[in-house]
């Protein structure tokens, strides 16, 4: 498939892929639209935190496109995209997302789901972090294939026991009564729950489709005006499948629904290692080799903006403010900047 969409867009001249990525952005919005409208009515149905749905249903509908990428990188031998492609989501997701997402409305913190989340978001970023540490004398790291299917293995626990701590009682009586205050746009969705699931299966299909177009599209586009592979690989790829975080986010921030939005970027980082990484290297035999150059910046960039999140979501005030969703789109900016000038 995905050549397939590299052969039909590559004649095209420039002008035409650039209706075709404004095209692609505008289906992603009405993708997400669709998906945060439903996951927000199927949390009031089931009596689960808006957090939680964003942590498990949607981060998986919305992390496929890093998968797909880093599967078919892995395949094909390309370790520095597969592994950049997973670490770079997560630092665009932390910093991009989130930032903009704070200086553009308000993101409240639930703190009894965040607390448990948030411990497993540092923990699955630590741990590729340690995994990456080369062992051995061939002066690289390597994700064996053995430690993907631990991984994946570790992604059924997390998404288990998510479902099973938002069932506790004190979750749910806390989910219950934020919905009696709710306003009009927090009223249950009237439809049976075959169709609501079908709507929030066809928004994740709108915005993991429009990303498989708008990804090569950027691609083609970067290369034509000159941006080298290499960078496209670790900065415009990342961004690319970060994009359905990226107008999710926004769209639940926009629509009033702020919890969602950091579920999702919380449940997406802990995706990025365990469902990203992991399948990458469960599907090679020799797993996947960490450039040298991961050690310079991707790594500690990936744990300083975990850490910086971390610390601002365990504040009493219970919200992300303005001033630290600026830190972190900085921190973000910085990291591009200098994936430009220092590792290009």
């Amino acid at each position: 498939m995905d050549v397939l969409i590299l052969n039909l867009l590559n004649p095209l001249s420039t002008v035409l892929l650039a209706i075709i990525i404004a095209g692609m952005l505008y289906v992603l919005g009405k993708g997400a639209d669709i998906l945060v409208d439903e996951a927000v009515s199927l949390s009031i149905r089931w009596g689960l935190p808006k957090m939680v749905i964003g942590a498990t249903i949607v981060s998986l509908g919305t992390t496929l496109p890093e998968t797909t990428v880093s599967v078919m990188a892995a395949l094909k031998g390309n370790a520095d995209l597969a592994l950049g492609n997973a670490i770079g989501s997560i630092i665009a997701d932390t910093g991009l997302i989130i930032g903009l997402a704070a200086l553009i409305g308000s993101l409240p913190v639930d703190r009894v789901t965040v607390k448990r989340q948030g411990k497993i978001q540092i923990a699955a970023g630590i741990l590729l972090a340690i995994v990456c540490i080369p062992f051995t004398m061939k002066g690289h790291g390597n994700i064996g294939q053995w430690m993907g299917w631990i991984f994946l293995g570790l992604l059924i626990v997390y998404i288990y026991f998510s479902i099973k701590w938002a069932k506790s009682p004190l979750l749910v009586e806390k989910n219950l009564s934020k919905i009696e205050k709710a306003d009009v746009i927090l009223k249950e969705d009237k439809s049976t729950l075959p169709i609501q699931v079908i709507k929030l299966l066809g928004g994740m299909l709108l915005v993991i489709g429009a990303s498989k177009i708008l990804i090569p599209a950027v691609e083609i586009t970067a290369i034509r005006v000159g941006i080298p592979q290499s960078i496209i690989a670790a900065t415009l790829v990342a961004l690319g499948t970060s994009l359905p975080e990226l107008v999710t986010a926004i769209t639940a921030v926009r629509k009033g629904h702020g919890e969602l939005a950091v579920g999702n970027i919380v449940g997406a980082d802990i995706l990025n290692v365990l469902f990203v990484v992991g399948s990458a290297a469960a599907v090679t035999r020799g797993g996947l080799n960490v450039p040298l150059d991961f050690y310079k910046l991707q790594i500690p960039t990936m744990l300083l903006i975990l850490l910086v999140f971390r610390l601002f979501t365990r504040k009493d005030n219970e919200r992300i403010s303005k001033i630290e969703g600026l830190v972190l789109l900085t921190i973000y900016i910085i990291y591009v900047v200098l994936s430009y000038t220092w590792l290009a």
